[in-house]
């Protein structure tokens, strides 16, 4: 089984995250998640493909405090957060982050909390190519 918290290269399968996380327990009567996507336009220009770069262990290890606090804060049963680290084209996935819960307003708050912590706190950077030229995204942490 994959871990709850990753940093990786390849695509992920949103339904296998899922059933893992429906695989904690019984008692989960609410998953919310959120997948962020490329998009091929930003700040008024077109963007053929995003780059992501991370610092690894410092962004794994926030990434993980991210998750327990969620899961404290919310009395999650459980979450998993996974973050891509490459070079991505317009539509494909970056980011997956789920939380169950036993009612679904702990699982959509946790799960929005996660996705604002994991902005501001965790050390991973974007770049944007476009046919102007390649622009780091900022701010970040």
């Amino acid at each position: 089984m994959k871990d709850q918290v990753r940093i990786q290269q390849e695509d992920f399968s949103q339904d296998e995250e899922i059933m893992a996380l429906k695989a904690s327990s019984m008692r989960m009567g609410g998953i919310a998640t959120f997948l962020g996507c490329a998009r091929d336009f930003s700040e008024g220009r077109s963007v053929s493909r995003i780059s992501f770069d991370a610092y690894g262990s410092m962004a794994l290890s926030e990434m993980k405090r991210i998750r327990l606090d969620a899961m404290e804060r919310y009395d999650l049963i459980d979450a998993r957060i996974v973050h891509r680290i490459a070079t991505v084209s317009a539509g494909d996935n970056i980011v997956f982050i789920a939380a169950g819960a036993e009612h679904r307003a702990a699982a959509f708050d946790a799960c929005r909390y996660m996705i604002d912590e994991l902005k501001k706190r965790v050390p991973i950077w974007k770049k944007e190519i476009t046919p102007e030229g390649d622009a780091w995204v900022s701010p970040h942490p």
